[in-house]
């Protein structure tokens, strides 16, 4: 019985280290926009953080719903940005965004 264990764990290390690999050394940043510009986007997380995270002309914007369309992502929209460490710095590689929820219409 001890050995069928072992052999499952085993196989199981075995088939996810390579996906682990696969992933590189990036980041990901997780948030609400909280302030954006030409050159960085600040994202307040979940836990209350707020990271700094620098664009530049490399940066891909992909908005839900319309990946293929040229709009930037605004102050109160959600965000994941895939990014890199360089120099002490966080440098985003792409940022999925999807805009903020509109506040509904009164009832009337």
């Amino acid at each position: 019985m001890h050995r069928f264990i072992l052999l499952i764990l085993t196989s199981a290390l075995i088939l996810t280290a390579p996906l682990a690999w696969a992933h590189g050394t990036g980041q990901h940043v997780l948030g609400t926009v909280t302030v954006i510009d030409a050159t960085h986007v600040e994202v307040k997380t979940p836990k209350g953080k707020t990271v700094d995270v620098r664009l530049n002309k490399q940066t891909r914007f992909r908005e839900k719903g319309n990946p293929k369309g040229a709009n930037l992502p605004a102050v109160g929209d959600r965000v994941v940005i895939e990014a890199t460490r360089d120099d002490k710095a966080l440098i985003a590689t792409e940022v999925h965004f999807s805009p903020a929820k509109k506040p509904a219409a009164p009832a009337q």
